[in-house]
């Protein structure tokens, strides 16, 4: 069954079209990567459904719901969560208080609240056991009481993970998540998202780089180039797309 539904979606900035009426789907469950060369419109696609971008025109519905009418702040709500790029983790702070502030969208706690045990210690004790078992399942438990600065960057990727775990999505967006990573810990990264999409019964879309890695883990890939869908299918069928080729490699497939 359809989860994602992104139809004719079209964003330009200062006159260049960033994106061109891209629509693709995605099937609940499924696990989709977002590729294309550099320039492609990858992240603003991924802002566009995460809302951080307006689009000019087209629809982002996630379950029956048009997340373009959907305030920004709100979109968590809806089931939807992101994670960045360059990690948005408040190094101060332990590492099981990072991934408390992901469930604060199902708290009576503001998401700077959190953080400081403001509210009631009775939904404080509950976020914290939820957000332990999260780490613990993740293999991270024992970093939990350590502050996240001076943790390394893979151990810090997952950590992000998990946070985004403690906001129980039903889509995780994840935005280069192999990036800064070793082979070796980009091997045990595509493990860990495939273990995760099944053991959260989650739908994952992911925009990422190291194509071993999205033709690895992805049930869906859909490419871009200049802003627009050039194909979309299965890894077997996008690798073998001449119009994929041509897109990485130039010239005549």
């Amino acid at each position: 069954m359809t989860i994602l539904d992104v139809q004719d979606l079209r964003v330009s900035f200062g006159g260049i079209v960033a994106v061109a009426d891209l629509s693709f789907t995605v099937d609940e469950g499924q696990i989709c990567g977002l590729i294309g060369p550099n320039g492609a419109g990858k992240t603003t696609t991924f802002n566009l459904i995460s809302r951080l971008y307006q689009p000019d025109s087209g629809s982002v519905d996630f379950d029956g719901t048009d997340l373009l009418r959907v305030p920004p702040h709100k979109i968590a709500h809806q089931g939807v969560f992101r994670t960045f790029q360059n990690l948005a983790l408040w190094p101060g702070m332990t590492v099981l208080d990072n991934v408390m502030v992901g469930a604060h969208t199902r708290s009576k706690q503001s998401v700077l609240s959190a953080p400081f045990r403001f509210g009631t210690r009775r939904e404080e004790n509950r976020l914290r056991e939820e957000a332990y078992a999260i780490l613990a399942d993740l293999d991270l438990a024992e970093h939990a009481f350590k502050p996240a600065a001076g943790l390394p960057y893979g151990t810090l990727k997952r950590i992000e993970l998990a946070r985004g775990l403690a906001a129980h999505p039903r889509l995780l967006m994840l935005d280069e998540p192999a990036t800064g990573l070793t082979n070796a810990e980009v091997t045990e990264l595509a493990e860990l998202i495939r273990d995760v999409r099944d053991r959260y019964d989650l739908t994952m879309v992911l925009v990422e780089h190291h194509m071993a890695m999205v033709m690895a883990i992805s049930d869906k890939v859909v490419v871009l180039d200049f802003g627009q869908k050039i194909a979309e299918g299965t890894p077997q069928e996008v690798q073998a797309n001449p119009e994929v080729i041509r897109a990485y490699l130039g010239g005549d497939a």
